[in-house]
């Protein structure tokens, strides 16, 4: 996911209330020299709900004495911007893909990712999922040495850092190193060069990125499901601070410079919760586990007497399984989901947003009606949409409607790539859990405790400061999405 904070406009999912996924990456590596874009465009299927704005390939033909890399990207899912005459186009045995959602920007061609730069050291094609707290300065400074910008987005600042400092490195890992100890925020990246494929992964390990194999093709993909897809075993995880390099003559190489100490890294909770699809593995800890674990908690700690348990689809369905397991009290399947409706940048007009939830969301009402209902989801934001989906169920005949979030309040925005707005938006924002029960008609309100998250994921250091106010780093003063916020501290 990449920030763009050149031409700001409203950020908005589809439904206009729920958390917005992010970019998913992609880079394939196979030493026999068969062609990679095929192995690609499936695995960006198994990331399409990490973005559904635009998407891209990008490939090189590592034989050709001359790197070339032919590229195609445009907005779009997968399956229309890719069709078998352009992807069969994309010969070469080593190549990146990207599927993207912004954070804030608009969203447009230009935008559109893997980025691909000639300089005078070759080519270079770049996948980035995250967000930078220093895009603006970074980028700043390179205009005044003469750099002209293609995009608005902060994943061109770190391929340009990259390729300037590859003028004076010995290798392109190294030029990667040194561009990663001037950028600060959140990122997994995917570089292709003419004869490698790097990995890397932010020191705290915001984002995830994972390596596979299947025989004598490598993959580094953000979420394992993919790895599923395309018929690829996990290898590991790259660690946090960490570069990967993949060649044929080296295999998998490894350097950790940029590593912190473990208590100090911090991965995103809502890949977890809510982003990484429930088949995936992150970092060792089972996403599927983690959301089941979620629901067991509300359960134990915000009990409440009702006839059905259900789930807001998707991300709410394992949470309400868990909280069923746990409570004794039935799982149900209370809500269709209209599967044609996804993509972010097609949406209704303000006005009729509300008509815009329905035509992506019903209620069943022969599962409601009549019943104490408990509804769990993984998180509220504005509120409105939670207001609409209640309403939804008692007008489809329940009695009652208990709702059960799996995670904290949001409290504080996000700046490593999760789409949360400023604070003044927030339903939870100086409001009392009463009063945003009242605000989204429930008969009861509750929040998985903030204590509860590192359970979550076994233990592991994670990012809470959407929850907190403390972030791992201290955060801009300026909101890099636009809006302005008071400092805070960094813990």
């Amino acid at each position: 996911m990449d920030n763009n904070y050149l031409e700001m406009e409203p950020s908005a999912s589809w439904m206009g209330d729920s958390l917005s996924e992010e970019c998913g990456v992609i880079g394939i590596y196979n030493f026999d020299g068969k062609n990679v874009a095929s192995d690609i465009y499936y695995g960006m299927f198994a990331l399409q709900h990490r973005g559904q704005e635009s998407c891209g390939i990008a490939v090189s033909d590592t034989k050709a004495p001359m790197a070339k890399v032919n590229s195609c990207r445009d907005m779009g899912l997968v399956n229309e911007v890719f069709n078998p005459q352009n992807l069969g186009d994309l010969k070469g045995d080593i190549g990146v893909g990207h599927v993207r959602y912004s954070t804030a920007g608009a969203s447009i061609r230009e935008n559109a990712q893997p980025l691909v730069l000639n300089y005078v050291k070759g080519t270079l094609a770049m996948a980035h999922n995250g967000n930078l707290i220093n895009a603006s300065e970074l980028r700043q400074e390179l205009e005044y040495t003469g750099a002209i910008f293609q995009t608005t987005i902060d994943s061109e600042v770190i391929a340009y850092h990259i390729a300037r400092e590859r003028l004076n490195a010995k290798t392109v890992e190294e030029a990667v190193m040194r561009a990663a100890r001037k950028i600060q925020g959140a990122y997994a990246l995917v570089v292709m060069s003419p004869r490698k494929l790097i990995g890397a992964r932010d020191p705290y390990g915001f984002k995830p990125l994972s390596i596979g194999r299947r025989g004598n093709m490598y993959i580094l993909v953000s979420e394992t499901c993919a790895l599923e897809t395309i018929g690829a075993e996990f290898i590991r995880d790259v660690r946090p601070g960490e570069i990967v390099t993949i060649s044929p003559e080296g295999g998998i190489q490894s350097d950790t410079t940029l590593c912190l100490p473990k208590e100090k890294e911090a991965r995103c909770i809502f890949e977890y919760i809510y982003f990484a699809r429930l088949d995936s593995h992150i970092d060792g800890v089972s996403v599927y586990n983690s959301r089941i674990k979620a629901g067991r908690f509300l359960a134990q700690d915000s009990p409440v007497d009702a006839d059905v348990v259900v789930g807001v689809p998707e991300s709410g369905n394992a949470a309400a399984l868990g909280f069923s397991m746990e409570s004794g009290i039935p799982y149900g399947v209370a809500f269709m989901k209209n599967s044609y409706v996804g993509r972010t940048f097609i949406k209704p007009s303000q006005s009729s947003r509300a008509d815009g939830v329905r035509v992506k969301l019903n209620a069943i009402k022969e599962a409601v009606s009549g019943k104490r209902v408990i509804m769990i989801d993984d998180s509220i934001v504005r509120g409105t949409t939670s207001g609409r989906i209640v309403t939804m169920l008692k007008e489809a005949g329940a009695k009652e409607v208990h709702m059960r979030i799996s995670s904290p309040p949001f409290l504080w925005p996000c700046y490593f790539g999760t789409d949360i707005p400023k604070r003044e938006q927030l339903i939870a924002y100086n409001r009392t859990l009463d009063e945003i029960r009242d605000q989204i008609g429930a008969d009861s309100l509750a929040y998985l405790k903030t204590e509860r998250l590192e359970q979550l994921v076994d233990g592991l250091p994670i990012c809470k400061g959407c929850f907190t106010g403390q972030y791992p780093i201290e955060p801009p003063t300026e909101d890099i999405r636009g809006d302005y916020f008071d400092r805070v501290t960094a813990f």
